[in-house]
């Protein structure tokens, strides 16, 4: 039996090491058994299904400032991966930014650029530039491919490594709340939030540069996380915060990784 363990243990890390990828900026290495266009058909998929599913709200004012933020950003990370020679990495994006009418206060990004605001967030962002510290963290997730990662995590452990397409194929339902949950749609998966918490931080460390790039002063992250650190207080966490650093970690880091962003800061009037 032990010898059993060891060679299953053996073909499985076999498996796995090709199937690394490297995250943007970071440098890290990351686990990526997903093949890009399954991530990106199934992401497609959702995310008509999700807007069907939810009102939108009808505030022309707030949805035009979604996209203004949104696509700053957006243009920023395809600079950003266009100057350093990454930009097949963006291959297939199609950028959507839509609010939904809604308390809560979160936001998320599926692959291919598929982005939610709801509503409930906006009361914390305050200003344009809050906004791009969200919008930035939440594409930082997509473009690092932490989604993919999430989901091949969700694959190994929950349904024995099987492929993305198998999985939809045997098991539709549970396949679909794994993908939603590792979106930040719902409900996070357990087993995931040691790995997301590090997640957080790099989508942190990443947005920072993607806002400054799109001219939105960085030190605004300061400013939007202690709002968020006070509009949560006296109650649990908003569901944007709940696998994410605790307070003063992310504060610290966020003070330590300024300088860098800095040198992206691009003002725009």
């Amino acid at each position: 039996m032990k010898n059993l363990i060891l060679v299953f243990l053996s073909l499985l890390l076999i498996a796995v090491i090709p199937s690394c990828s490297t995250v943007p900026i970071t440098g890290r290495s990351q686990l990526d058994l997903i093949p890009d266009n399954e991530m990106l058909s199934m992401s497609f998929q959702q995310y008509d299904q999700f807007l069907k599913d939810n009102k939108e709200s009808t505030n022309q004012q707030e949805i035009a400032l979604v996209k203004k933020v949104g696509g700053r950003i957006a243009n920023a990370v395809e600079k950003y991966f266009s100057q350093n020679n990454l930009s097949s990495q963006l291959n297939g994006y199609n950028w959507e930014f839509h609010l939904i009418d809604s308390k809560e206060a979160n936001a998320w990004c599926m692959p291919g650029g598929k982005v939610v605001v709801y509503t409930g967030i906006l009361p914390i962002t305050k200003t344009e530039a809050g906004l791009a510290v969200v919008l930035g963290h939440e594409i930082a997730h997509a473009v690092a491919k932490h989604g993919n990662e999430r989901m091949s995590q969700a694959l190994l452990t929950q349904l024995g490594g099987v492929a993305l397409s198998q999985a939809i194929k045997d098991k539709p339902a549970l396949t679909q709340n794994l993908f939603m949950a590792a979106f930040g749609v719902g409900t996070q998966v357990g087993i995931l939030l040691p790995y997301s918490r590090l997640q957080e931080s790099e989508a942190d460390h990443l947005g920072l540069i993607f806002m400054a790039m799109a001219g939105y002063d960085p030190h605004e992250a300061l400013n939007f996380w202690q709002r968020m650190i006070k509009a949560q207080t006296g109650s649990a966490p908003p569901e944007f915060l709940s696998d994410h650093p605790s307070d003063e970690t992310r504060i610290a880091n966020i003070e330590k990784e300024l300088p860098e962003a800095m040198k992206y800061y691009q003002p725009q009037n």
